[in-house]
């Protein structure tokens, strides 16, 4: 069972905002008086969802107009709940799950209601803090860009793609697209031009916001030439902005439709207040993107609604945001956990947003800014964390961080010794939740629980109101070992639609084809004994040597730790094999400079996993390579792999943030026989 390596206090159960939730509805009567504990309210919320989310709405504090309005702003909760499946229209009306019927509001209307002189946005990057602003002024800058997008024709309906870095002004325009019922997308500035094709070229944005250039690592990464390579492709512009971020003089002649960012705002200063459009509970209010590593990127729509719910309750509830906390996540505004770090606004508090690379200037640069901003939650990637260990960062020796409270974690499985440097780095009494979900429903199924201990290596708890499991190959519920993680049962932020996908194919295809009536997410999970979660990596790469199921998670938890190693891949090879009838693991290493794999390491690597795994997981095969192929979102890319060690094309390699490192995976010797 093992001890917890963190156990809140009294005083941290009786302050916490689950702990007041749960109170308020067992003052009620709305929850029996067994709901003891987070667990109890999240197995009573997916029996009751109805009930649940209603109650999320009155502590969220929504503001809507509907048949009920104030009190009961909507004709029903939930309409077909005991469908899961992707809302769709057809000839006779709506089909499958929808939420908060007959409600109207809107979402940049909550992120804004705080309109005082606290900050709402802090911004750094490589050479510090750059930009402070307060929620006053967020809200003027708010009302200006959207009096701006009102004057190029944008409304209801409309799409507004950003192609920025982490910038305040990402989340000026993000709002005020949202203020006026368009619809927003983004993508970050280090997507190449056909990367940014293949996604805003599916959606036809009305405007486009871009920068002049980038920070990354100390280099000066000019964007203008591939910007005029995207304007050129898409015809459905009327007006492209161009944020002056890295060169205060900009020239813009030869680029049509475009006007520097602050002049644009600077022609609408006499606006101070935005304007709300209040629309149906599922309106279109983000466009996302897959990864679109097997083919062209999906777009997924998510509704205003649902996001504001649903990030309402992990915000608040699993995470424990109050409105005087100062909220960081490493993100870029192409990854959805910028979405989410945004609306943290709409609890009150500071969000700070950083731009640059996490270990550039110096490895310390986060751990400073945190410092500086007094950080109370920290949010990075597991690939981060294993980084400072490697590196030898210890976080509470280079900075003082006695402001921090949470560490969170997600982007890929956290290994278990990350938990321990954590702990023994940063400091004993700050809460580390991994957390896991997904681009597919703009937020988590498995989140922290700032009521309840935190356990070596697990996901604290399944998120409220997520009918989560774990199902084993005949689809029927499992503990203990692992199995295809599922939901199954519908919840507000699931997408109301793919883009360009009218009668739902895509949609259905994404996630119910499995098995039907069942959201499949592609993760490959165990439920443990304490009632969180591990996650072993995803289902479309476990490995399956002799006819045993393994997460390649698993591996890497066990290989990261040997301190020559500093990343690595797994894969299953097919080809090459005798008689092609039988499978082996290979594993690919990137190692610390100027060490050799040698056989004392490779035996040192096999022993290893052999001993904390099983000997099903030693690779029979293992190669050194210079670099490891990742998404642009950070993630790495074992299906790119195994397609070109199989000499299969990799379908879309302007997924990749360096796509050139495949080349490092061809025509091994090691691999021909």
């Amino acid at each position: 069972m093992g001890s917890p390596i963190w156990e809140p206090t009294d005083a941290d159960i009786a302050v916490a905002r689950m702990t007041a939730f749960r109170t308020t509805l067992l003052a009620q009567g709305t929850v029996p008086a067994t709901v003891t504990d987070a667990h109890a309210l999240q197995r009573w919320s997916v029996e009751h969802p109805g009930a649940f989310w209603e109650a999320v709405w009155r502590a969220a504090g929504i503001q809507a107009d509907g048949p009920g309005a104030p009190d009961s702003p909507w004709e029903s909760v939930l309409h077909d709940g005991h469908s899961m499946r992707p809302p769709h229209r057809t000839s006779s009306g709506w089909e499958g799950p929808r939420w908060f019927t007959g409600t109207r509001l809107n979402f940049a209307e909550h992120l804004l209601r705080r309109r005082d002189d606290a900050l709402a946005l802090v911004a750094w990057n490589e050479h510090g803090a750059q930009q402070r602003l307060t929620y006053r002024d967020l809200a003027a800058r708010v009302a200006q860009c959207a009096a701006a997008l009102a004057s190029q024709g944008v409304g209801v309906g409309d799409r507004v793609a950003g192609w920025l870095p982490n910038l305040p002004e990402a989340v000026i325009v993000m709002l005020a697209t949202a203020s006026l019922g368009a619809t927003w997308s983004s993508c970050s500035p280090d997507f190449g031009t056909k990367g940014v094709l293949d996604r805003f070229g599916q959606i036809a944005p009305t405007v486009l916001v871009a920068a002049d250039a980038y920070w990354y690592a100390g280099k000066r990464m000019d964007c203008m030439p591939r910007l005029r390579e995207i304007v050129a492709a898409l015809p459905s512009l009327r007006a492209v902005w161009v944020v002056p971020y890295v060169s205060p003089d900009i020239e813009l002649a030869d680029l049509p439709l475009a006007q520097r960012f602050d002049l644009v705002l600077a022609s609408h200063v006499h606006r101070t207040e935005p304007e709300f459009v209040r629309l149906p509970f599922d309106h279109p209010l983000y466009i996302l993107y897959s990864s679109g590593t097997t083919g062209l990127p999906k777009c997924m729509v998510h509704g205003a609604g649902g996001t504001l719910l649903q990030h309402w309750k992990e915000l608040a509830l699993h995470t424990d945001v109050q409105a005087n906390d100062v909220l960081f996540y490493f993100t870029t505004c192409g990854w959805m956990m910028w979405n989410w770090l945004v609306s943290g606004l709409a609890l009150g508090a500071t969000v700070v947003l950083y731009d640059g690379a996490p270990l550039a200037p110096d490895p310390t640069i986060l751990w400073r800014m945190a410092e500086g901003e007094h950080v109370t939650v920290f949010g990075t990637s597991a690939k981060y964390l294993a980084m400072c260990e490697k590196e030898g960062v210890v976080p509470r020796d280079v900075a003082n961080l006695s402001a921090l409270r949470a560490i969170l974690s997600t982007g890929s499985p956290l290994a278990a010794h990350s938990y321990d440097f954590v702990a023994h780095a940063i400091g004993p009494r700050v809460r580390l939740s991994s957390i896991s979900g997904g681009t597919d429903i703009v937020s988590c199924f498995a989140l922290g629980d700032p009521t309840g201990p935190v356990y070596r290596g697990e996901l604290q708890m399944r998120g409220l109101g997520m009918a989560v499991e774990v199902h084993d190959e005949r689809g029927q519920p499992v503990q203990g070992v692992p199995g295809e993680l599922v939901c199954t049962r519908p919840f507000p932020s699931m997408p109301v639609a793919f883009w360009n996908d009218p009668d739902g194919a895509l949609y259905r295809a994404a996630y119910f084809e499995h098995t039907p009536g069942v959201w499949r997410h592609g993760d490959w999970a165990e439920l443990t004994a304490h009632d969180g979660l591990v996650i072993h990596g995803r289902s479309d790469t476990t490995l399956n040597p002799g006819g045993v199921r393994i997460g390649t998670a698993e591996i890497y938890r066990q290989v990261e730790q040997i301190p020559e190693v500093v990343e690595s891949l797994a894969v299953e090879q097919t080809i090459g094999i005798a008689a092609g009838t039988d499978s082996r693991v290979v594993l690919f290493v990137r190692l610390r400079e100027h060490v050799m794999l040698t056989e004392a390491l490779e035996k040192r690597i096999r022993t290893r996993i052999r001993e904390h795994t099983s000997p099903h997981h030693v690779p029979k095969v293992i190669v050194a390579v210079a670099d490891i192929p990742r998404t642009i979102s950070g993630k790495i890319t074992e299906i790119a792999v195994r397609e070109v060690i199989h000499g299969r094309p990799v379908r879309n390699v302007e997924a990749l943030a360096n796509p050139a490192a495949l080349e490092l995976y061809r025509d091994i010797p090691a691999l021909r026989h």
